[in-house]
């Protein structure tokens, strides 16, 4: 991005410390996965969930490591999609940007419908879209009043998930034979399920897309990421463990709301509706993030007019992308109010593995004064994350190659009309 770019479209304010860095990269993981991506993976992997937990934080501690070293090279809003940029070229950027766009679209949508499932069944959909229109606002007065409200939800989430997993271990019915890989678990069963728990971790790239609102982004970034990573490993293994042993895979593939459930089959019902209730603000703050992220990647590519350049505008008081949050605000309300959860989930994982491919590759070409990790984190990176992506259920995969191929199609058309205007 040229000085003169940015100082057209305005330069946003470094408000984040570490801490908030953190709690906005937590707020993204815990709040999009452990409520709504267990079901669907253990219907997939079956016993083998466990193993596809594993394998879906190797590929994400691959990519969390190499978009902290290219955060911390390059600390300006947009993440992949400035890194593929400035490390591969021009398209390499844009379609990093799409696919993170979309896919990122699509998740806040399915978090939009996880508060609605939870917090009013029978409207669900009108409880996303009013979900996507209060947290919207929110974003519009500024990140650090997001970063406080990331912080409260956070703490609350936590402290709901320490219930579920000491009401698992302490009610008497979890059994460790459940947690047993036996031969319903399959090769191609456990690949799919980590594609899918990958949505799970994939919050700590809102980190890397605030780099131009992170106060000394060099020190604080590359810290920043694998911790908040490191501490949503932790918490995902103890709850899937938890109610894994009370379930079982079975019954926890079937299930709507398998938290809430385990708990109940572990004699605690009185702790169900608590359960719900974190659910529901779980997905708040996850939805609060997401929004934030897809915003700032949105106003880099309108910086470089990727994207209509009307989106690319700083708000003079409050300091935001005000008219690339909108925009997202809009288009996330309208898939809220049309989709549901599990195929938003699928789709949402394609693009963004899209994304992190391009990532792996972007940390490849560093140099070692650049900071660059050791060569194996972006081969494994980039193989897991293709391997992943075409794992997933082939729905998902044949929608999410036709969105990426459409954005490939109207960047050859953008520079045709480009051309052909020289």
């Amino acid at each position: 991005m040229s000085t003169t770019a940015s100082a057209e479209a305005g330069e946003l304010k470094r408000h984040l410390g570490a801490f908030d860095a953190v709690m906005i990269g937590l707020g993204s993981m815990i709040g999009a996965g452990i409520f709504a991506a267990l079901a669907p993976a253990a219907d997939a992997a079956g016993s083998g969930l466990l193993l596809s937990l594993a394998l879906a934080a190797a590929v994400a501690y691959c990519n969390a490591t190499s978009s902290a070293r290219l955060a911390a090279r390059y600390p300006q809003s947009g993440g992949t999609y400035v890194y593929g940029r400035e490390r591969l070229g021009d398209f390499w950027g844009y379609l990093a940007g799409w696919g993170f766009v979309v896919g990122k679209t699509a998740s806040c949508a399915a978090m939009a419908l996880t508060v609605g499932s939870y917090a009013w069944p029978g409207q669900a959909h009108a409880v996303a879209v009013a979900a996507v229109v209060a947290l919207t606002a929110v974003n519009y007065v500024g990140v650090q009043k997001s970063a406080w409200l990331t912080r409260g939800i956070i703490t609350v989430v936590l402290a709901v998930l320490a219930a579920v997993v000491t009401a698992c271990a302490l009610g008497g019915t979890a059994r460790a034979a459940r947690l047993d890989v036996g031969t319903d678990a399959t090769f191609g069963g456990v690949l799919q399920a980590a594609g899918l728990l990958f949505f799970a971790f994939a919050g700590y790239a809102r980190i890397a897309t605030l780099g131009e609102e992170v106060r000394d982004p060099k020190r604080t970034i590359p810290r920043a990421i694998p911790t908040a990573l490191g501490i949503t490993l932790v918490v995902y293994a103890a709850v899937a463990v938890a109610v894994l042993a009370v379930l079982g895979p079975d019954r926890l593939a079937d299930s709507a709301a398998p938290l809430a459930e385990a708990v109940r089959v572990a004699g605690v019902p009185g702790l169900a509706p608590v359960v719900r209730v974190g659910a529901a603000v779980a997905a708040l703050g996850s939805l609060l993030a997401l929004i934030l992220g897809v915003s700032r990647t949105t106003l880099a590519m309108a910086r470089d007019r990727h994207l209509p350049h009307a989106l690319a505008a700083v708000h003079s008081r409050f300091k935001v992308p005000h008219h690339a949050e909108l925009a997202v605000g809009a288009m996330v309300a309208v898939l809220a109010a049309t989709t549901d959860v599990r195929g938003a989930i699928g789709f949402s994982s394609f693009g963004v593995l899209a994304y992190y491919t391009i990532a792996n590759a972007s940390a490849w070409t560093l140099t070692r004064t650049e900071g660059r990790p050791a060569r194996i984190v972006p081969v494994v990176g980039t193989a897991g994350c293709l391997a992943l992506a075409f794992a997933l259920p082939l729905a998902s995969t044949l929608w999410g190659a036709t969105v990426i191929g459409a954005g490939i199609a109207a960047y050859g058309l953008r520079k045709a009309l480009d051309r052909r205007d020289d």
